[in-house]
């Protein structure tokens, strides 16, 4: 099924000190290499760093694994949504209502 991971993460010395270095990058190359989002969206969130990515989650049980990295690696905040593409609306429309 579809998520999309909504995470924020912190404007500090810390994380501004990770962009001047090339750390971020490969904080977020790792993340991203890990987790192999459908599609991957920066941009500025809440007023901070952030960003959207649409991941696949089959089981519960990996939201955990799934998220972890950006706690972990990015200090992060975050959310997790269901989502359907256009194509999923419709068919579950026309499940629903013929």
């Amino acid at each position: 099924m579809r998520f999309m991971l909504k995470f924020t993460f912190p404007t500090t010395t810390e994380t501004n000190a990770w962009v001047r270095d090339g750390t971020i990058r490969q904080k977020i190359e790792g993340i991203l290499e890990a987790l192999q989002p459908e599609a991957a969206y920066f941009a500025p969130t809440d007023g901070t760093r952030g960003g959207y990515w649409i991941i696949n989650i089959d089981e519960a049980s990996e939201i955990p694994s799934k998220v972890e990295p950006f706690f972990q690696e990015l200090g992060a905040t975050g959310e997790i949504l269901p989502v359907v593409a256009a194509e999923d609306l419709g068919a579950g429309l026309q499940q629903r209502y013929g």
